[in-house]
């Protein structure tokens, strides 16, 4: 691993823990309260995703959450009172001219997929998949049957949902149109204070595909 890779996965493990401590801080007062526990996932998921790979994001601008047209979406389990989804995987019920067609694919270098769960056992960790869309033909053959499926109206809804292996030691992650093995870039987990990186393969940037489940 490079100087670069290791300094990289430090700074990543800081932003796990910062985001662990600030969401159990809130922990206590929300259950007072009886309010959801006020802790954004899905912002802490995409700093973290940019800062493993280097993929800055766009600021305070709309668009897609990294440059280049990549998306980050993450699912939380921890408190949680509902099933929690990966939401609006690809474009659909939008203005945009390639909503709801498989060529919104081709504008997208990657898609990560971040989850915050906890393994049988009982340990906190975060797991990130990549997706790269452009090139992924199990993938792309999902999305085909859903955009197919939604122009038919045998599907209604606009929002493409992937059900991620919550609380199982897999990376199989479902939708209705069919079910992939995905691959994994990273995986932590918390061992008494602090995150340890357990899994943490680069090479899916490059080459990752998802593969029959």
């Amino acid at each position: 691993m490079s100087t670069n890779s290791t300094a990289q996965l430090k700074r990543v493990v800081e932003l796990l823990n910062d985001h662990y401590k600030a969401f159990y801080d809130a922990v206590a007062a929300a259950r007072e309260t009886r309010h959801p526990v006020p802790v954004d996932s899905r912002a802490w998921s995409q700093i973290i995703v940019s800062m493993l790979t280097g993929i800055k994001g766009l600021e305070r601008k709309k668009g897609a959450d990294l440059e280049g047209g990549s998306d980050v979406k993450a699912a939380n389990t921890w408190e949680a009172i509902d099933t929690p989804r990966f939401n609006g995987v690809i474009k659909a019920g939008t203005k945009a001219l390639v909503s709801g067609k498989l060529e919104s694919l081709d504008g997208t270098p990657y898609i990560f997929l971040v989850l915050w769960d906890k393994r049988p056992t009982g340990v906190h960790r975060c797991r990130i998949w990549c997706v790269r869309p452009q090139h992924d033909k199990f993938f792309r053959k999902v999305c085909k049957t859903w955009y197919q499926q939604a122009e038919a109206g045998e599907i209604t809804s606009s929002n493409f949902q992937l059900h991620p292996p919550r609380g199982k030691d897999n990376n199989i992650i479902r939708n209705k149109c069919g079910n992939l093995s995905y691959p994994l870039l990273l995986c932590a987990e918390r061992a008494e204070d602090t995150y340890e990186v357990k899994t943490y393969h680069p090479y899916v940037l490059k080459t990752g595909a998802c593969e029959k489940a």
